[in-house]
Parts: structure tokens; C-alpha cells; sequence
């Protein structure tokens, strides 16, 4: 399901930013580059690929008449789960050392649907839409896209009420960092206001694998301060295309990266910048299948 704002005949586009790429930038302008401007390849994870798989139950959950949704229901769609996706990337089998470590890793998504269960009654939702893409083209010609993990919709006297619901299979942020981990839900809020002109009343971002979630609701005034983020960040990104200056940034999150080899903060030595004509266009890439994050 795809909701999508097209570019005015006029207006060219720039260039393409969603929030998990977004975030590389904020985080590590080094790591975008090798994901955006490079494009290395990497190897699959067994954190990302059990973020996959729980997403996947999460969506075919709600294919489930109300009644059915139930946690048994939800465990038992691991593991067709886990066929179709070692099917569309076989590489994920190489994982595990053997049926025992699979069974282990198996048991681990399963532990995260108790979690999902914990925070909400699934019996009691009607989302409106699952994994829905959603892009806007800015006045600037910046196009911004992403997937909503779950749209859930009402009518009430005021009209229509929106609920952005978005799942992370890891473990919530501490006080410091929740500002951050809400931006990617204020760009879905965003994109949501100005494709369908409605500004979502309620943001939820579950955390299941500490069974907390956070939430806010946002107004007009956070919606515009977030594009105006969006867009001084893009400046930053344009520059740093500019300039060739992709600086690594070493934090906690350096234990997940797959370019360490390639990293001056680990010893490493970057890669040549591929050619202007390359790189042409500072997209981050055609609409991937699923942006689901650990």
C-alpha cells in the first residue's frame, strides 16, 4: 500500500532521505556514506534479520480475523516466517552453527511477540494500513519516503484521528536519547500531514524487547520545527557530497557496524569516493521492502 505526493512537472527533484538514513547521517556521516554513496554491500545479522522476521508476523498477525490474534497464533507464524525469509535471502541460514543455534534464535523472536503482547491487545485494533509507503517532494525537490510500521485510524466528531504505531525489537533508549529515537516518528508524522493533510494525533513507538514504549502527539508548530530539521540536515549531506568530507563519528553504535575494516576510527582506510556522475543525485536508494529496525 503506497501513499505518495508527486513532484511537480516544474520542480526537480534532488535527491531521496528516509529516516533510517536520516539517522546514519546524524549518527555517522561516514557510515551514510558507505551505505548511500557506496553502496557496500552487508551481510546479514542476526539482530536485523530477527527484526525482519518479527515485523513480518506482526503485519500477517492482522490478516487474522479479530478473534484469532493471539499470542499462540502470532508464535506460530514464526517459523513460515523464517522459510520465506531464508528463501529471499539464503544467506541468513549461514547464521547459524547448526538446528540448536536456529531453535535459539527462533525462540528469541518469539520472546519479542510476548513483548508486543504485553504492550497491546491486538484483538481490539482495526488498522487502516500495514507496512504502508508513504513519499512527499518538498518545495526544496527533496523527496521524503519511508514505511509506516502500522497506520491505525477512528472518525470522530472532529474528523479523521490518526495513530502512527512503529516496532523496534530492541531495547528502549535511556532518558537522553528518546528525543532522537521520536524524530523518526515525527518524520512519518510529517509525511503523514503533508500527503494527507491530517497531523497524526498520536505517535507510539513500541519497544518489545523491554516491553516499554514511548509516545507523543504532535502539533503544527513540531511538525514545521521537523522539516526544518530535515531540511538543515539535507544541507549537511549536500556539503559533505561537496566537500568529500565524511567524518566518522565513534560511539556504542560502532558495535553493529559492518565497515569497521574500512574505518580511520578502527585503523581502516575508506574506500575512493566513487566519480561525481557516480553519485549523482544523493539518493539513498530506490523503496526498499521493508525498513524494519532491531
Amino acid at each position: 500500500m503506497t501513499t505518495t505526493t508527486p513532484p511537480s512537472g516544474s520542480r526537480p527533484l534532488i535527491g531521496s532521505l528516509s529516516p533510517s538514513r536520516a539517522a546514519d547521517f546524524v549518527s555517522c556521516p561516514l557510515r551514510y556514506r558507505f551505505r548511500v554513496v557506496d553502496r557496500l554491500p552487508e551481510p546479514p545479522s542476526a539482530a536485523a534479520s530477527r527484526g525482519t522476521l518479527v515485523h513480518t508476523v506482526l503485519e500477517r498477525l492482522f490478516d487474522l480475523p479479530s478473534p484469532e490474534r493471539t499470542l499462540s497464533a502470532a508464535r506460530a507464524l514464526v517459523e513460515p516466517a523464517y522459510v520465506q525469509l531464508r528463501a529471499r535471502e539464503p544467506a541468513v541460514e549461514e547464521l547459524f552453527d547448526g538446528a540448536e543455534a536456529l531453535a535459539t534464535w527462533l525462540d528469541s523472536a518469539r520472546d519479542l511477540l510476548d513483548g508486543y503482547f504485553a504492550l497491546e491487545d491486538p484483538t481490539r485494533l482495526a488498522p487502516a494500513a500495514r507496512e504502508l509507503y508513504v513519499e512527499h517532494v518538498l518545495e526544496s525537490g527533496l523527496r521524503l519516503r519511508g514505511y509506516v510500521d502500522r497506520l491505525d485510524a477512528a472518525t470522530t466528531a472532529q474528523g479523521v484521528a490518526l495513530r502512527v504505531v512503529d516496532y523496534k525489537t530492541g531495547r528502549s533508549p535511556g532518558p537522553a536519547f528518546e528525543a532522537s529515537a521520536m524524530f523518526q516518528m515525527r518524520f512519518y508524522a510529517l509525511l503523514l500531514w503533508r500527503v494527507r493533510g491530517v497531523i497524526p494525533r498520536e505517535l507510539r513507538l513500541y519497544y518489545l524487547g523491554d516491553r516499554t514504549w514511548l509516545r507523543a502527539s504532535p502539533d503544527e508548530a513540531d511538525l514545521r520545527s521537523t522539516e526544518r530539521r530535515i531540511t538543515a540536515l539535507w544541507a549537511a549531506i549536500e556539503r559533505a557530497h561537496r566537500t568529500g568530507d565524511w567524518r566518522a563519528t565513534p560511539s556504542r553504535l560502532c558495535s553493529w557496524c559492518d565497515h569497521q575494516s574500512r574505518c580511520p576510527a578502527f585503523g581502516g582506510t575508506p574506500p575512493p569516493l566513487p566519480s561525481p556522475q557516480a553519485a549523482a543525485g544523493l539518493d539513498d536508494g530506490a523503496p526498499p521492502v521493508c525498513e524494519a529496525e532491531g
